[in-house]
């Protein structure tokens, strides 16, 4: 019998944001609220969507104009179309689902010239949701062939103090290792506790898309654990010119998450995924960290690379990713959410190749096969990444996970997510 995730329901109405994403209040708030406080419905059950456009002081705002749509996560609109809200209120009812998903009602108001958005969205049976990914018969194979090669090249690594982001209570290194192939390289920052006593638990972060600086984990170094955040791109973390990042994330760096996914043992992510596991044994090469007690972290594509790394590599005490990305990536070929990177958003593009690819790297068949203790958490009204694949991969992790759920949040996060998660993580390397 299949484990279901035990989850923690966290409606943090009211709770103060901050710039770590959660958007800032307007002078209009655009309110979406279905009728169940816990969002959640069985199938066939209708939620009934109540909309309210008010301003600052929540007084309605007579005669809104408000553009509406509901569907299933990430599909096509089942019903759209215009309102004018006389009072500033308005119910959308009449739609439900027969099968495991989410229905989500978005509505954008127009006041005075600007825009507004807002949603809410009914979770239905999520404990059942299934993902259409197929496990390849070769999965383990190929993974542990990877590895084994990897760890034949050596890491060669490096650190380098880097005197301007030191405190007196955090030594700041830019660190780096040889992976994948010879001359290539991982960068990342590496935060260390000034004044450790022997060996320290360590948490490695792994980044969500793009390409940016890294800016380190003072934090948790603070408190005795190294921390390690890396970079997936072979380029320095700790750049002084920051415009650097934004010039490859626009330009050779663009479309990285699709580059050669024709082929499986091209497709850009298997240096990623290998090199993540590497800088596992990177961190427990180092005389002053525990080998024994290290962690791994990240959101979206670094929630992806915590699950994927958390499987490669048998190191990895315990995990903790926010809505994952990369799970069940054919499910938009059944009209079943569509994950981040959105390969196959046009169907057109489901060749026979790429089909085969992504059987190896989606982040199901990770979930499927991870044993150590994992957290999760994310938010049903995420519109990155859909809730329908992250709910499908934690059904799928064979080990029941701890799961923190926010209804309301988006591809953000509020800061008692960050602090559950990071009290979670310590207590995990905590002897």
């Amino acid at each position: 019998m299949k484990k279901l995730a035990i989850y923690l329901m966290f409606i943090l109405c009211g709770a103060s944001v901050v710039v770590a994403a959660p958007p800032r209040t307007s002078f209009v708030k655009v309110t979406v609220t279905p009728d169940h406080a816990d969002w959640c419905y069985n199938c066939g059950e209708k939620p009934v969507f109540s909309v309210t456009v008010t301003d600052c002081s929540n007084a309605p705002i007579k005669d809104a104009q408000i553009y509406y749509e509901i569907s299933e996560d990430f599909l096509a609109p089942l019903e759209k179309g215009d309102k004018t809200l006389a009072n500033g209120t308005v119910t959308f009812t009449g739609h439900t689902m027969k099968k495991p998903g989410f229905l989500r009602c978005r509505v954008w108001a127009k006041v005075d010239g600007k825009k507004y958005d807002e949603c809410a969205t009914a979770a239905f049976e999520k404990e059942k949701i299934e993902p259409k990914t197929i496990m390849p018969k070769d999965f383990e194979a190929f993974w542990r062939a990877e590895i084994e090669k990897n760890q034949k090249i050596d890491m060669l690594p490096q650190l380098d103090l880097v005197p301007e982001k030191c405190t007196p209570k955090v030594k700041v290194y830019s660190a780096s290792f040889q992976s994948f192939s010879k001359g290539s390289r991982i960068y990342g920052t590496l935060c260390v506790p000034a004044n450790h006593d022997g060996k320290c638990p360590a948490i490695l972060i792994v980044p969500g898309a793009g390409c940016r600086s890294r800016k380190g984990y003072y934090t948790e170094a603070e408190k005795g654990f190294v921390t390690f955040e890396v970079g997936i791109h072979g380029i320095p973390t700790v750049l002084p010119d920051e415009r650097i990042y934004e010039t490859l994330k626009q330009g050779s760096l663009q479309n990285y998450p699709s580059a050669n996914v024709d082929d499986k043992d091209k497709y850009y992510y298997k240096r990623v995924f290998v090199s993540c596991a590497r800088a596992v044994d990177f961190l427990a090469s180092l005389d002053f960290v525990d080998a024994d007690r290290i962690g791994v972290m990240g959101g979206s594509q670094g929630g992806a690379l915590t699950i994927t790394t958390s499987y490669l590599n048998p190191k990895v005490k315990a995990g903790a990713a926010f809505y994952p990305a990369m799970c069940d990536l054919t499910g938009y070929l059944y009209d079943q959410g569509n994950a981040w990177p959105y390969l196959f958003k046009n169907k057109k593009l489901a060749t026979k190749e790429r089909l085969e690819t992504v059987k190896y790297y989606d982040v199901v068949n990770f979930a499927r096969n991870v044993k150590q203790p994992m957290w999760v958490s994310y938010g049903y009204n995420d519109l990155v990444v859909c809730p329908t694949s992250i709910q499908g991969a934690i059904n799928e992790m064979p080990v029941a996970p701890e799961v923190m759920i926010v209804p309301q949040s988006r591809h953000w996060t509020y800061p008692e997510q960050d602090s559950a998660r990071s009290k979670w993580m310590m207590k995990q390397l905590t002897k």
